[in-house]
């Protein structure tokens, strides 16, 4: 072992008499480092645990991209453009569906929502994972009623359950005795639950002949065509290509277009958070300035017999500088440990609950990326290094004949 580096370890892990206050400005710097090291750490796992999470329940949710009209007139040939959409490079399937406002009524209450017709087999969404009671069936039963799928946040207000009954009103302007609306009973078949309130209260899922009837949208015309794409890093590309060539009054929406409030705020807690919890190791990183500055005073003896005996200024730098690092590498171990045990411990048992209705989840979700352990390694390692720069070369700059006598 170079002596630099073996004399750096034996000055920061041994004990001499009357040294214990060293010692403890030792463990209070490991201590900081460590602290602010799993501090970034755990932010960042929770950040990147919370866009997952959400980012997962809106792409579960809705479709990838929509393509409507600018005209309150629906889609004329909807099946003509779906089979065209089907065939364009990068998109994986399409489907017409008809979209529009309702009344919900069961037998108590009553609630305005937005109905959605799509295949009887279900729809380009991911929203049979998030059924929680019943299933996701929009057939007909034997009882004659077509089933519907409805969200959890709905489910409570009108007090219905898988099994429940349920009257839409399809209204279409000002209700009179000459506009009387549309109405047909659906047997709720299945309850969905995202945790996200304004997905979960405001859709009803049906089969798409029946919504068709409600609303009077005859075949083949649409409200919309949906359409899921095979990569989802390619979702700009192939909205850009459909707004070229897709006529005047058609455009598109995608999914992070349509809900880009709630994906701004979760870009801005990604970018915000670790440059708030980051000066937790900066401050960390620069109280070793103190700490090997006195660990220079409790050493100056053998700073001046290493240089009588021929260490010159450079080595004796090197020697404090390693020490600096040697308790950040300490502190950043343990910080690294208590990130990944803080990991295991939330994903097994959830010690952080959360109001589900302001962050969509009942629980803080962690995710750690092997990438955020290398920057937020490398970046300790940079501040300890730097902190521990001006010491070390208080160090160097001592006069052997002086130190030698130092305390005498």
């Amino acid at each position: 072992m170079n002596f630099k580096w073996f004399l750096a370890y034996r000055y920061f892990r041994g004990r001499t008499t009357g040294s214990s206050f060293l010692s403890f400005i030792k463990i209070m710097a490991v201590a900081g480092v460590a602290i602010g090291s799993a501090g970034l750490l755990i932010a960042l796992s929770i950040v990147h645990g919370f866009k997952s999470v959400i980012q997962e329940k809106i792409l579960g949710y809705g479709t990838h991209i929509s393509v409507m009209t600018f005209t309150e007139e629906p889609l004329y040939r909807g099946d003509t453009l779906t089979i065209y959409l089907h065939t364009l490079p990068g998109v994986d399937a399409a489907q017409p569906v008809i979209y529009s406002q309702a009344m919900v009524q069961t037998r108590d209450f009553v609630e305005g929502s937005f109905v959605k017709g799509v295949d009887v087999d279900g729809d380009l969404s991911k929203i049979r994972q998030y059924i929680r009671e019943g299933v996701y069936d929009l057939s007909t039963g034997e009882n004659g009623l077509p089933g519907a799928v409805i969200g959890a946040r709905l489910a409570r207000n009108l007090n219905a359950s898988p099994g429940s009954v349920v009257t839409v009103y399809a209204i279409q302007g000002i209700p009179t005795p000459l506009n009387l609306p549309q109405i047909r009973q659906f047997r709720v078949s299945g309850i969905y639950h995202t945790g996200i309130d304004q997905f979960d209260d405001v859709l009803v899922l049906i089969d798409r002949q029946y919504a068709r009837e409600l609303f009077e949208i005859r075949a083949p015309k649409a409200t919309q065509v949906e359409l899921r794409v095979n990569n989802l890093e390619e979702i700009d590309e192939i909205r850009l290509m459909l707004d070229e060539r897709l006529p005047f009054p058609y455009y598109t929406e995608t999914i992070y277009q349509r809900y880009r409030n709630i994906f701004a705020w979760i870009n801005l807690q990604e970018q915000t958070i670790p440059f708030v919890i980051a000066v937790m190791i900066i401050v960390a990183a620069f109280n070793l300035i103190g700490t090997v500055l006195i660990m220079v005073l409790e050493r100056t003896r053998d700073i001046g017999i290493l240089k009588t005996m021929g260490a010159d200024d450079k080595s004796v730098r090197s020697i404090f500088l390693i020490e600096g690092v040697i308790v950040g590498i300490a502190g950043l171990l343990i910080g690294i440990f208590l990130s990944l045990a803080f990991y295991v411990i939330q994903d097994t048992w959830h010690i952080i609950p959360l109001p589900e209705e302001s962050y969509y989840m009942s629980s803080a979700p962690v995710q750690p990326r092997w990438y955020d352990f290398v920057i937020v390694s490398a970046v300790t390692l940079l501040l300890c290094a730097m902190a521990s720069w001006l010491p070390a070369r208080v160090a160097a700059r001592l006069n052997p004949l002086s130190v030698i006598s130092y305390g005498r």
